[in-house]
């Protein structure tokens, strides 16, 4: 059910948006979710017809996506179709805000998916590249001084 792409695992397409819609930018955000909708994110019990997004108190809120209950999840379940709070820059949302109060502008949900995030082998290499940089800059600093 979930494809795979360049690092990302696609959960789930809102195709009827690209049909209904005119698509003028796309923006990427986290999601604020529970431990058991991650897990029926990861089943694929999702879907994004009939959601939107708003701005609510400088906040960007996912509004209709239903999220369909774990099924071994009982008391820690949540409401389905509660308000989702998106991750975003403050820049990039105040951008937003710009265009939908004054343009006849929308904001869809396009897609969820799982992006890859950085092992820890990958986290040391960062991490060493940047030490050897720094030390790299630091002495080029003093080279210019003469010391």
């Amino acid at each position: 059910m979930a494809q795979k792409t360049g690092g990302r695992k696609i959960i789930v397409l809102n195709r009827k948006a690209r049909h209904d819609y005119f698509v003028d930018d796309t923006y990427e955000a986290g999601i604020e979710l529970f431990g058991t909708e991650v897990k029926s994110l990861r089943a694929g019990s999702v879907n994004l017809k009939d959601s939107y997004c708003r701005v609510i108190n400088g906040e960007l809120i996912a509004v209709g996506i239903h999220v369909s209950p774990y099924e071994q999840g009982n008391i820690y379940n949540k409401d389905p179709l509660r308000p989702k709070r998106l991750l975003m820059h403050k820049k990039e949302i105040a951008k937003l805000v710009g265009l939908t109060s004054r343009d006849s502008y929308t904001l869809i949900p396009l897609s969820l998916y799982f992006s890859r995030g950085k092992k820890l082998y990958d986290k040391r290499e960062t991490e060493a590249k940047n030490q050897a940089n720094r030390e790299i800059a630091r002495y080029a600093k003093q080279s210019r001084r003469g010391e």
